[in-house]
């Protein structure tokens, strides 16, 4: 159960799918990569050289090729602008590669307080990358909230403690309500935000 009296001082982002739609083919990237129904940076961490490169190398090819086609989720601009405005520091914390991350975060004009990569050595649906953030700003688990867009991001949430997991998915029912809240947009999940502030404000 949300506790909507605490005030939100941090906002943990999710990248594609969620600040972004990028047009991956997740399942023809695993049948291709062969990962045996393991989460896809958990495989390729497991493998022996030269199978290992040579897998990598077709992930970022998809990746690459994808990334470029990237368009950005409506009303992500006015968001960040918002809480930017209520001091809310953004974490985005993405599996993706810091070299696509630069390239969407550049073609798009988007700023946030931190940037954490899979380059780090820590990705969801782990808390790690949570985790590391918390500790090194001194952020309680109820100050913080998730927003994305997979299970992956709950998961990861959960683990880590924090109960504020907001979905971006328009299909609002895909997730158990118990996981999370599921909004359409950045506009309906940015009308909720303005109510939990200002209950913590009561």
């Amino acid at each position: 159960m949300m506790n909507n009296k605490t005030n939100i001082k941090c906002a943990l982002f999710d990248m594609d799918g969620t600040i972004v739609d990028v047009p991956y083919d997740w399942a023809q990237i695993k049948k291709e990569l062969d990962t045996g129904g393991k989460p896809i940076l958990n495989y390729l961490k497991e493998l022996k050289e030269p199978e290992k490169t040579e897998k990598w190398n077709i992930l970022k090819n998809y990746e690459k090729n994808a990334t470029k086609k990237a368009v950005l989720k409506k009303g992500v601009i006015h968001f960040l602008e918002y809480i930017k405005r209520h001091e809310i520091f953004s974490a985005l914390v993405t599996n993706n590669s810091k070299e696509n991350v630069c390239y969407l975060l550049d073609k798009f004009n988007l700023t946030f307080d931190l940037v954490m990569t899979r380059e780090s050595g820590l990705w969801k649906p782990s808390a790690e990358p949570f985790f590391r953030i918390l500790n090194q700003f001194s952020f309680k688990e109820d100050e913080c909230c998730v927003i994305g867009d997979s299970h992956f991001d709950v998961m990861a949430a959960n683990e880590a403690g924090i109960e504020k997991v907001f979905i971006i998915n328009e299909d609002i029912n895909k997730f158990d309500r118990g996981e999370a809240e599921v909004y359409p947009s950045f506009i309906e999940l940015k009308n909720r935000l303005a109510e939990i502030l200002s209950q913590s404000m009561d």
